[in-house]
């Protein structure tokens, strides 16, 4: 029992493997893109459960404790509030952070360079554009694929 809140390094280390495991792992899933955080998959579910996996012992080394998992979620969580906290404040960060909307179309003009960069099927852009009320792509005054990975279409004022 005494072993239980025992930990196997010094307690910055901890903070130090979250703070860097955070880091690099926010910016990898932001070079993944923006589709891949827009459509939740149950590929997408492997990776987050694998991903997660893959991190468990850069985060926690040897250390088995429960004080040392207790601190790491606490240190997890605040980085996270931090993170949000930020990007609520300065606009450069967020969108360094979060990215900016990228235009898919624009005037009835699909971008078929810009949709296959951020790996938008045809199939999505297609749905994006009859839940918006339209199945012609000339309809469109501009479609955006937002910083949460969804399509906005909005269509040409005469076709409203």
């Amino acid at each position: 029992m005494p072993d239980l809140f025992a930990l196997s390094m010094p307690w910055w280390e901890f903070v130090l493997r979250a703070v860097v495991v955070y880091v690099v792992v926010l910016a990898m899933v932001r070079v993944a893109g923006k589709r891949a955080l827009g459509q939740f998959t149950a590929f997408d579910m492997l990776l987050l459960v694998l991903l997660g996996n893959a991190v468990q012992n850069a985060l926690l080394g040897k250390d088995t404790s429960l004080g040392g998992g207790l601190l790491l979620a606490a240190t997890l969580i605040l980085l996270n509030y931090l993170v949000g906290w930020i990007t609520t404040r300065s606009p450069a960060i967020e969108r360094m952070v979060e990215g900016e909307p990228v235009v898919l179309a624009r005037h009835g003009h699909v971008l078929q360079n810009v949709l296959r960069r951020e790996l938008v099927s045809k199939a999505d852009f297609a749905k994006a554009m009859r839940d918006a009320g339209s199945d012609d792509v000339d309809d469109v005054e501009l479609a955006l694929l937002e910083t949460n990975g969804h399509i906005t279409v909005i269509l040409k004022k005469d076709q409203r």
